[in-house]
């Protein structure tokens, strides 16, 4: 594993690596959200006051996504085939899973159970970043936090319905 220096991430191939990962992360997240949309079945379910407004989740889907994707690719840079990247890999495998669980096949408890694996992954990648690539680790603060969020969420929407 090396350090990441300001020359590594500004070499013509790293930046076109970053573009990829944008790309990837982006438009597969993007795809997912357009094909599980929350429609009608979600608007039938019981929810917790503290459900967000619907409004809310595109937006802080693409903040987190192109965190999320700029992460990846640091840890791509630093060491393509480490444990970091292999959670990283994890960790968006778990994330595309969960909507087509929870709003594609209307599972709330076996969503919840992919959800828990995600945030175990997360915290994970956190942790392994920390001392090797903080600003990696950092960027995965805010979507620890969500997935979190999210997860007391799964649990009380299927906990209500």
């Amino acid at each position: 594993m090396s350090t990441l220096t300001l020359s590594d991430i500004r070499k013509p191939q790293a930046l076109g690596l970053l573009a990829l990962f944008l790309v990837v992360v982006l438009g597969v997240g993007t795809r997912l959200g357009f094909l599980t949309a929350p429609g009608e079945w979600y608007d039938s379910l019981n929810k917790p006051p503290f459900n967000p407004p619907s409004w809310i989740f595109a937006p802080v889907w693409t903040t987190l996504y192109v965190l999320i994707a700029i992460a990846g690719w640091r840890t791509f840079l630093s060491d393509a085939h480490g444990a970091a990247m292999k959670l990283w890999y994890a960790q968006m495998a778990l994330n595309w899973l969960w909507s087509p669980v929870f709003f594609g096949l209307h599972m709330l408890w076996p969503a919840l159970i992919v959800i828990l694996l995600l945030d175990g992954a997360v915290l994970a990648f956190i942790a392994n970043r920390w001392s090797r690539d903080r600003a990696a680790a950092l960027m995965f603060v805010p979507y620890a936090a969500w997935v979190l969020f999210a997860s007391l969420l799964n649990l009380s929407i299927a906990i209500l319905n």
